[in-house]
């Protein structure tokens, strides 16, 4: 059984997110899965060791989804055995005041990865073609628009634009990028939501606010799809992973990960002769102890 998953949902062509599964439908059990998931974490941790020893590149992974659909559970299963000191997540919320006083890349560059990191972004700069798409009132506290009438087609061209050369700018400069896009069918996240209010401890995960962004599912999508097939490029690829069943999405997830790392080309540093006499008579002086 084929049990590598990496290429499997990447866009290589128009996206149609009317066409892209939700749900797992393969042969692979949960059981396995859960098994599988537990061997990769350990390659995923070796893998990011030899990143982080390189210390000439680093890895951005974007993770996008509607609400429930699983994003904080899948970094905590998929990034749980790396080493903290190599990786950070970094969850944008409402922008405050001060960022919004920048431009709208702005705090996005202020999370990035640096060299022989690993950096997550639980949502990202995408949210500036999504939710306030959906919400275009919001690019207002920009404070350089003076009316929604602003933002036409050429307004989002230019943001598309601007994503793309951002990504562009990293790949250039050092920085592998892999978005990850977990979709999650509305039926699910029905469920999900539900389970929120009927499970005591996890009622602070629901808000109020989350049904009249449930209300507006079908525009996101149409936005998610527009925004995907705008910006996944060979330097910046997208990955739709089908996020009904959490275990397979973290399965996926974690193969797309360590494929990225393995094209990436890590060696650990070189000693130089010099180097290596030196380590010799360390060895000889701590032997002769």
């Amino acid at each position: 059984m084929d049990t590598n998953f990496s290429d499997d949902f990447l866009i290589k062509e128009k996206f149609s997110i009317k066409k892209a599964f939700t749900e797992y439908k393969g042969k692979l059990t949960k059981e396995e899965g859960v098994e599988l998931l537990i061997s990769e974490k350990e390659k995923l941790r070796e893998l990011q060791e030899k990143l982080y020893a390189d210390g000439t590149q680093s890895l951005l992974v974007v993770l996008q989804a509607m609400d429930a659909a699983g994003k904080d559970s899948l970094i905590e299963h998929v990034f749980g055995g790396v080493n903290p000191q190599g990786c950070s997540v970094t969850s944008f919320k409402t922008p405050s005041s001060k960022e919004y006083s920048h431009d709208f890349l702005w705090r996005h560059y202020l999370g990035l990865p640096q060299k022989g990191m690993i950096g997550i972004f639980n949502r990202s700069h995408y949210e500036s073609v999504l939710v306030c798409k959906v919400h275009p009132e919001y690019n207002l506290s920009e404070k350089t628009w003076n009316s929604v009438k602003d933002f036409d087609d050429t307004f989002w061209k230019n943001r598309y634009d601007s994503i793309r050369n951002f990504e562009k700018h990293l790949s250039e400069n050092g920085t592998t990028i892999v978005k990850i896009f977990l979709n999650v069918s509305k039926d699910e996240q029905k469920k999900r939501l539900l389970d929120r209010i009927n499970e005591q401890e996890k009622n602070w995960k629901f808000s109020t606010g989350d049904l009249p962004e449930r209300a507006l599912f079908d525009k996101y999508m149409e936005c998610y799809e527009t925004a995907i097939n705008e910006t996944s490029k060979d330097y910046a690829p997208w990955y739709v992973l089908p996020a009904d069943n959490k275990w397979f999405a973290r399965v996926a997830a974690i193969q797309i990960i360590i494929d990225t790392l393995e094209k990436m080309n890590l060696k650990y540093p070189q000693l130089s002769e010099i180097e290596r006499s030196e380590l010799q008579e360390a060895k000889q002086q701590l032997e002769n102890e």
